[in-house]
């Protein structure tokens, strides 16, 4: 195995997200648990009892994984929160990610490993400093320059500061996904409207939607641009990954925990290949317009690189919803499988497929799998289309199960 100079650190909020984070080529995961996780309200939340069978299959792969436990604190979650930190610690997860003191002081009773969230919003060498009596990695905040994130860096490394388990402190920083206009994430808009806090993982993303902005006094409606003035564009780093990983982070982190398998498994893809490249210095522009490409066909608002490259302010969305090239349309589920033939079986449960599309294929096995069909069979015997309620069958690489579903990709059209 190649030796990494960064980590790859990808989100999953469902089995079907961690398998296509390691299949894509992640070196760690991070997920959330029960409703003390910052994507409580937006992901598919996994159970305490599912910490084991997540460390399970992270160690099989070979990949750490993280919990997050990144929501405000309050006395009645104390209970829930040391089970949860003392079922991590039982089954070997490899750090808990927090910034609440009643998490850290914990984890530190634990002796648990720990990293030290965004939400923290630590942007200087004494924060640093401070947070590595309890940490070995830390979470800058968003709103940083790769400048400044190089400056810290640096610091640390004339200073000698080490965490806990002695070595140099490392520090992490996001590079690809949703943005909020709050700083590091704090945000109160959805609180105060809707009685749902961002902080405790409940956040309604209010922020999304489209507004009215009109003079009280004369009536008069102004429009900005047609932009969504409170919804910033994605943060996307994969055009100046080379400066990033020069500013001497450590691990890159992909936001995303709400988002499908195929927005993990591309995702994740893009930013190892381009982190490899740079490795191998071959990180040229034609490798960047192609995962560029590959990046805009699965959910994003519209990319921009963020404030590390020092723009005062941010660039805004032009529509409520996903800016994606690509759109799956669900068709059906997994049936069975013939492993001698490596063949799979799909029952069409809505709409049609035919020789030539492109299929996607989501489940806990295989990640996420996506092809062109190229040979069709329907209720056994060759075709060229099926309809809602056919059997088709098809060569598929992996195992199907009955969880796994079936879309069809097709061309994204936006207003």
């Amino acid at each position: 195995m190649k030796k990494r100079t960064v980590e790859i650190l990808a989100p999953v909020g469902s089995f079907d997200s961690l398998q296509a984070a390691i299949n894509a080529g992640a070196d760690a995961i991070y997920f959330g648990v029960e409703q003390l996780n910052m994507r409580s309200r937006s992901a598919n939340v996994f159970s305490v009892t599912d910490i084991k069978k997540i460390s399970r299959a992270c160690k099989a792969a070979g990949i750490k994984a993280y919990l997050t436990l990144n929501t405000v604190m309050y006395d009645y979650d104390r209970q829930l929160l040391r089970s949860l930190i003392q079922e991590a610690k039982k089954q070997h997860i490899d750090a808990v990610i927090a910034a609440d003191f009643a998490v850290i002081g914990y984890c530190r009773e634990l002796e648990m490993p720990l990293h030290i969230s965004t939400q923290a919003n630590i942007t200087n060498i004494e924060s640093v400093q401070f947070f590595a009596a309890f940490a070995d990695v830390i979470v800058l905040a968003r709103e940083l320059t790769l400048k400044q994130v190089a400056q810290i860096v640096a610091d640390i490394k004339r200073k000698k500061i080490t965490g806990p388990s002695g070595e140099l402190v490392k520090i992490e920083i996001f590079v690809h996904g949703a943005l909020c206009m709050a700083v590091s994430g704090k945000c109160y808009l959805s609180l105060h409207q809707q009685n749902a806090s961002a902080n405790r993982g409940a956040c309604t993303q209010n922020c999304r939607r489209s507004y009215t902005v009109k003079d009280a006094d004369s009536g008069e409606e102004l429009l900005i641009e047609n932009e969504y003035i409170m919804s910033p564009k994605d943060l996307c780093t994969i055009d100046i990954l080379d400066e990033v990983i020069l500013a001497g982070v450590s691990v890159l982190k992909i936001e995303g925990r709400p988002k499908g398998a195929d927005y993990v498994y591309t995702v994740t893809q893009c930013y190892r290949e381009a982190a490899d490249a740079v490795a191998e210095g071959s990180f040229t522009a034609d490798k960047i317009a192609g995962w560029k490409t590959a990046l805009e066909k699965v959910y994003n608002r519209g990319f921009w690189e963020g404030y590390y490259l020092g723009r005062k302010t941010g660039e805004w969305a032009a529509q409520s919803g996903s800016a994606a090239t690509e759109k799956k349309v669900y068709v059906g589920k997994g049936s069975r499988y013939y492993p001698r033939k490596k063949v799979g079986e799909f029952m069409i449960e809505s709409g049609s497929v035919q020789v030539g599309d492109t299929l996607l294929v989501t489940g806990p096995v295989c990640g996420m799998v996506k092809e062109k069909l190229e040979t069709l069979y329907v209720n056994g015997a060759e075709a060229v289309k099926a309809d809602k309620g056919d059997r088709i069958t098809f060569l598929f690489p992996v195992k199907v199960t009955a969880a796994d579903k079936l879309y069809k990709i097709v061309e994204a059209t936006h207003a």
